[in-house]
């Protein structure tokens, strides 16, 4: 097995505050692992970070087609780094459709590392390219280190044995060795997770270990002879504690586990495998221990009625999925209203309508989260703003749904769930309990119980099946204010839709009120946000305000019921700008909410927001 050599000394350039990387190759060359364990060594390296996976919708592409390329977008830095970056500044290009579809975003000057042992005639035909733009001079505006990293992989593992198939695996290790010594990151970690990964498989870490090696050896060589430089970026400096970095599917499932605990419950888990939400169902699964069963249904249907079959029964039910199994899960929402039973609900949200944008991200199901069920049937929505912010919003859901009796819808999206970030590991103790009181006594002396008579928060009790003394009746028809008894008639209907609106718009009184993220309490322009347009309206925001530019930021935690004094604050600025990635849903529920006159800014491209875009938008109001 090939030892990891000693590091010699190499020229440091100077050191920028951030940088942007972007490792594109086909869905099987290992983009998505490469760019994960660079994530790894730069966490450990100290910088901020935010990373942004980019998946083909298709499971496995003709090879070589333009609609196969996978890529991974990794910004860090020095400093604070709120998004993935606007523009890399080094892409790694493994073949030329790789090379086609991200050319346009990188910067002007930026670098770009090319393996020409994939520039062939027939690669660069599938990515429908007249003549290779290694040597026709199209690429002349950036730096170009082109060179055949098949065959320097295939000498690198030769004295393992393998065949040419199985070597050309090992080349996403000699980038990223390549990757390593560029930025001056220790290999040791990704050479200690490969010999646990392949502990079985001897011979297939040696080689692997041996590529990265020899790519971080090459790093050596590239800068004497071309435009290849080390560069050293410092840690950014945070406050003491224990880091991790984290995915939104990662963080929505520990935070989860923790809310199901605050209350004191078991969880169960129904779910359906669906892009991007599929991630949360493999990480609960892997949490027995801590009292969590789940449970893959046949449909989307069965995974939410199982849900609330067990919420019914005293557990909590979580379900999650993305837009199209959202829709189909709309009737047992409802279900799940009209009996008061606490559920939460994930959407991961992607690219709709239908199957649309499996694996891209989009905000697109706002409307769906707020108004998507017949008839009367208002829920709580929390939107998530990051990774890290997923947990306390877990948390938050689970907390509203057992303290109310109601299901809650939790907001995520495909950016939010494959990206990662630095998180802070919280002290379990910083989180206030709220443990569930299951009614135990009848609550209507001298008569049969009560399973609809309301507490002070308009919240009915919850009564376990089975509790003595304590039967009761509900279901999916309307049923008498109290007894709970099908009741038909049109005043007690009316009764029941008055106190169910009631009970969820009551939820604004308690919430922590509505501030402002970023600038001043009133002005010019308040740019307002939900969701993962966080990132990008902050660094946008941040960067107007230092050119001196009368602009806010307003985030949005609580998406419906809208926290009490949101109106009282928009209202302090002459404009209101709502930037968001779909048609302008979020702009049309505060125009509803609260009579502003909010400006849309929207993006349904599949992609996240770029800082420029908003920061051209908010200079382009202020003038208007």
């Amino acid at each position: 097995m090939a030892t990891l050599a000693a590091d010699k000394p190499a020229a440091v350039a100077p050191t920028p505050e951030a940088v942007v990387v972007r490792f594109a190759g086909d869905s099987g060359d290992g983009m998505q692992l490469t760019g994960g364990q660079f994530t790894l060594s730069t966490a450990l390296a100290g910088n901020d970070l935010a990373t942004f996976p980019d998946f083909p919708a298709e499971i496995r592409a003709p090879q070589g087609t333009l609609f196969g390329v996978s890529a991974f977008q990794i910004n860090f830095g020095s400093r604070e780094i709120n998004t993935a970056g606007d523009a890399p500044d080094v892409l790694v290009a493994m073949n030329p459709a790789a090379l086609k579809v991200n050319l346009d975003a990188l910067k002007p000057g930026g670098l770009i590392i090319a393996d020409t042992g994939e520039f062939t005639k027939r690669n660069l035909d599938k990515a429908k390219y007249d003549s290779n733009p290694i040597e026709d001079g199209s690429l002349a505006k950036w730096d170009v280190l082109a060179f055949d990293i098949s065959a320097l992989t295939i000498e690198a593992v030769k004295e393992f044995g393998l065949g040419n198939k199985d070597a050309l695996r090992c080349k996403n290790m000699w980038t990223l060795g390549l990757a390593l010594w560029m930025f001056d990151r220790d290999r040791q970690p990704i050479v200690d997770w490969l010999n646990a990964k392949f502990a079985k498989s001897p011979e297939i870490a040696g080689a692997n270990i041996a590529a990265l090696n020899a790519g971080h050896a090459y790093g050596e060589t590239a800068e004497i002879s071309g435009p290849l430089k080390k560069l050293h970026i410092d840690p950014w400096p945070t406050p003491p504690g224990l880091y991790r970095t984290i995915t939104g599917a990662e963080a929505v499932s520990l935070g989860l586990v923790a809310g199901a605990k605050l209350a004191g419950l078991p969880m169960f888990f129904g779910g359906y495998p669906i892009t991007p939400a599929s991630a949360i169902l493999h990480h609960l699964a892997r949490l027995k221990e801590f009292g969590v069963t789940t449970f893959q249904a046949e449909d989307e249907i069965a995974a939410i009625c199982a849900a609330i079959g067990a919420s019914y029964a005293g557990q909590l039910g979580v379900t999650s999925s993305s837009g199209p199994g959202i829709a189909l899960k709309g009737e047992a929402m409802g279900l799940a209203i009209i009996t008061e039973l606490p559920l939460v609900i994930v959407n991961s949200q992607r690219g709709g309508p239908s199957t649309g944008l499996p694996t891209k991200t989009e905000q697109s199901d706002l409307y769906q989260a707020v108004y998507g069920r017949n008839g009367d049937a208002p829920l709580p929505v929390i939107a998530a703003c990051s990774p890290a912010d997923v947990f306390e919003c877990a948390i938050e859901a689970c907390r509203i749904a057992v303290q109310y009796m109601t299901p809650v819808i939790l907001l995520t999206d495909g950016y939010i769930a494959n990206a990662a970030e630095p998180w802070k590991v919280p002290d379990p103790n910083s989180f206030e309990p709220f443990p569930v009181s299951f009614q135990t006594e009848n609550n209507n002396e001298g008569g049969n119980v009560l399973p609809y008579k309301r507490n002070e928060k308009g919240a009915r009790p919850w009564i376990k099946p089975g509790t003595p003394e304590l039967m009761h009746r509900i279901g999916g028809i309307e049923k008498h204010d109290g007894t709970g008894n099908i009741d038909y008639d049109p005043a007690n209907h009316q009764a029941m839709t008055d106190a169910r609106k009631g009970k969820i718009d009551g939820i604004a009184k308690e919430l922590v009120p509505q501030g402002v993220t970023l600038g001043e309490e009133g002005g010019k322009l308040a740019v307002v946000g939900w969701g993962s347009t966080f990132g990008p309206i902050r660094r946008a925001v941040d960067n107007c305000r230092k050119k001196g530019l009368d602009v806010s930021h307003i985030h949005f935690r609580h998406v419906w019921p809208l926290p009490a004094n949101s109106g009282e604050l928009l209202r302090k600025f002459d404009k209101v700008l709502v930037p968001e990635m779909n048609t302008g849903q979020f702009k049309t529920v505060l125009r509803d909410q609260l009579l502003i006159d909010a400006k849309p800014f929207n993006k349904v491209s599949g992609q996240p927001f770029k800082i420029a875009e908003l920061e051209a938008a908010i200079e382009k109001m202020l003038e208007e």
